[in-house]
């Protein structure tokens, strides 16, 4: 039987991030290629995170710097290890080396952490994010961890050619792997909210994700002045999960802007509005919300970086260059009803053209019988990933040690 154990860095929440949505992805190809799934954490379950028993998969709660965790490999004896981010592989990933080596050690990203960070850190530094230093602490471990896993997902072609071209990572070790979605069909389009049928623009994401807040702040300060003038009658509902006070606090029905918080499903407020602002100025891998727009025949407005990714590179205009273009296109889209069908067009061609799952599925799971009927070879073609391994085996594996004897 093929059993695939998923180290999880917390459960999965589909309904707040769209991590949450990507795991649920990957478990759904893997469940249809008839493995055995068992999914642990040392986080616990909430009230938002996806019932993943109802898909059949075992659940289990481990600790870390504690040799529990060996013996709960051997039972399980897993013949795939995937690591939900990169710290679940710092964490866990020696000890699965020790006592698995055979497993297939595959990492999935979500998205380049240090690149995250580092474009953050130039925003508040006001400094051009193309600028900002990718050569940090963060990047040596999240590269690390890379090298040390026999596959990386990586959910954008940005990022596949930044690992490549900048770090020189092998290609043999990374695999393109976007959001794995469903096309939309004619019917569904039919169904959707026409142009006069929807009013007001909504924004969308987990509240607590720095990325999201430092936009609701633009949008605030920046932004919607400026379209609250030209559009009074408009209202901007805010919705995500997890809102902080400083949030909250934004609240100001007379400006029309509206802190809805938590949305159960995101499509059902996404078709009502009809358009969806984004205006992100840093972060990385690909935006959820973005996706949820397209599939919900919801044009939108974003950034360069908000923008990266999802689109191809022959499509034109997905960006603003600044906050006057951005307030111009969100003023156009929500007026001018050719341009807003010409948005919605192109934003289900991207859906269909770029993240049909058909597209990836087969390839994926080609890629890891090759691999697995070739791991030796192919370990040793990327032999500074075992280097690594040595280095960071020793020294993680003497501090958890010492932690478990701690802690006795």
């Amino acid at each position: 039987m093929k059993k695939l154990l998923i180290i999880g860095h917390t459960f999965p929440e589909p309904t707040t991030t769209a991590a949450g949505s990507r795991m649920l992805q990957l478990i759904q190809v893997f469940l249809e290629d008839n493995y055995s799934i068992t999914f642990a954490s040392t986080a616990s379950s909430g009230d938002k995170s996806a019932d993943l028993q109802n898909l059949g998969i075992s659940l289990e709660t481990i600790q870390l710097n504690n040799s529990s965790f060996d013996d709960f490999l051997r039972k399980e004896n897993p013949t795939i290890v995937l690591f939900d981010r990169f710290i679940t592989e710092e964490q866990f990933g020696w000890r699965v080396s020790e006592v698995c080596p055979e497993a297939l050690k595959i990492l999935d990203t979500e998205d380049l952490h240090f690149l995250r960070k580092a474009r953050e850190i130039a925003v508040k530094q006001n400094t051009p994010v193309e600028k900002a230093n990718l050569f940090t602490e963060t990047a040596k471990r999240e590269l690390a961890s890379i090298w040390r896993c026999d596959l990386s997902l990586i959910i954008s072609e940005a990022e596949m050619k930044l690992l490549q071209n900048t770090f020189s990572i092998p290609e043999n070790i990374l695999f393109y792997l976007p959001f794995l979605l469903s096309p939309i069909s004619e019917e569904q389009k039919q169904y959707l909210p026409t142009f006069k049928e929807r009013q007001h623009f909504i924004t969308i994401g987990n509240l607590l994700h720095a990325p999201n807040v430092d936009s609701l702040k633009v949008l605030k300060k920046d932004i919607w002045p400026q379209i609250n003038v030209k559009l009074p009658k408009a209202e901007l509902h805010v919705y995500g999960a997890y809102a902080p006070q400083q949030v909250l606090e934004l609240h100001n029905e007379k400006e029309g802007f509206i802190i809805k918080g938590w949305a159960a499903d995101s499509h059902t407020v996404m078709r009502q509005a009809r358009a969806c602002l984004a205006p992100i100025r840093f972060g990385a891998g690909l935006k959820g919300k973005l996706i949820d727009a397209m599939q919900s025949g919801t044009p939108l407005v974003t950034t360069n970086i908000g923008a990266e990714g999802i689109y191809n590179a022959s499509t034109t205009n997905n960006g603003a260059d600044n906050w006057t273009d951005f307030i111009n296109k969100a003023i156009t889209l929500y007026t001018d009803e050719n341009i807003w069908l010409e948005k919605q067009h192109q934003g289900f061609e991207t859906l269909n053209n770029r993240f049909d799952k058909t597209l990836f599925d087969a390839s994926f799971l080609e890629r890891i019988e090759t691999i697995k009927k070739n791991l030796p070879r192919h370990r040793n073609s990327h032999f500074f990933g075992q280097i690594l391994q040595h280095h960071t085996a020793q020294s993680t594996k003497f501090m958890a040690k010492w932690i478990e004897e701690k802690n006795k």
